[in-house]
């Protein structure tokens, strides 16, 4: 018999981790409008945007505008953004944002080329983030991009990552995510991993983040969840991907994992038919398809009312 929980937490990442790849720019009234529709969705936890520079980042520009028309209407409901420095903490601060994440690589090869120092020695770097955040009532967590391979170094050595993780503890940091960025996570991995980082590292909050690039997110999710994870990022109507990344797809789509939650007896607290209108509204502002199974094929329990 597998070994499910009986309920997990999703954060909604599609404002930021599927937003920022596309070429359409989203207005900030439709990000709001969308932000509104995943708090009455039922979503605890929602990834707004970005504190990056808006030149290299433009479709994240208006990330503080949104923090700033949030603060105060949503108290119940956790609103994080993702940063890279102390620029970035100085402007959560500043427009209200409660909670920002900060991410490294797992890649020592891809650090290297592009910052000249190894993943531990940036994790180190985020010290003076942690202090500023924690003199402004922000919380911080961070982010391992790449643990489960990497299109510079292939599979990365278990004790690399635990290296990335005691960096991590060390300036105070202990919520932190696994994000599957490149897509080349398979479930044995998935579950030895978490099982290990699960046993080791016993007073980390953990996040699991999986991209489905080459079709086998859910399984990887399935596969975390036996390992004893409860706590999954999502993207509505699959969106996503990594610009730095070859071939690198969208994220799982938030209604097909919430559907299977569902159908498994897995509490979300989410409504997944709330969730399927937000993913057609998006389309529809973006112009293109996304990738649901569930929008292209609807709820189980459709197909036996259609049959009947």
């Amino acid at each position: 018999m597998m070994n499910l929980p009986s309920e997990i937490t999703i954060c909604e990442v599609g404002l930021r981790d599927g937003l920022q790849n596309e070429k359409t720019i989203v207005s900030t009234g439709d990000k709001l409008s969308l932000l509104r529709d995943l708090v009455d969705a039922g979503f605890p936890v929602i990834e707004v945007g970005s504190f990056m520079h808006p030149k290299k980042v433009p479709q994240m520009a208006d990330t503080d505008d949104l923090f700033k028309a949030l603060v105060n209407e949503f108290p119940g409901v956790e609103f994080r953004a993702l940063t890279t420095n102390l620029r970035g903490v100085q402007r959560a601060a500043d427009c209200g944002c409660k909670k920002v994440k900060l991410n490294v690589s797992a890649s020592r090869e891809h650090n290297l080329k592009n910052l000249n120092m190894t993943p531990e020695e940036s994790v180190a770097g985020f010290a003076d983030c942690v202090k500023a955040a924690a003199e402004h009532g922000i919380e911080v967590s961070g982010s391992i991009s790449m643990p489960f391979g990497s299109p510079w170094d292939g599979r990365i050595p278990q004790s690399e990552i635990d290296s990335i993780i005691d960096a991590y503890l060390d300036v105070g940091i202990t919520e932190i995510s696994l994000s599957d960025t490149s897509g080349m996570g398979v479930p044995n991995q998935v579950y030895e991993m978490c099982s290990h980082v699960h046993t080791k590292f016993p007073t980390v909050s953990w996040w699991l983040h999986f991209h489905n690039t080459r079709g086998v997110a859910m399984a990887n999710i399935m596969a975390a969840m036996e390992a004893g994870m409860t706590r999954f990022d999502t993207s509505f109507g699959g969106l996503g991907g990594c610009p730095f990344v070859p071939g690198a797809a969208g994220n799982i789509s938030s209604e097909d994992v919430i559907h299977m939650c569902d159908e498994s007896g897995i509490t979300t607290g989410i409504d997944v038919r709330k969730v399927m209108a937000i993913s057609r509204k998006v389309q529809t502002i973006l112009g293109h398809t996304t990738d649901s199974y569930l929008l292209r094929a609807g709820c189980s329990s459709d197909l036996l009312q259609t049959v009947k």
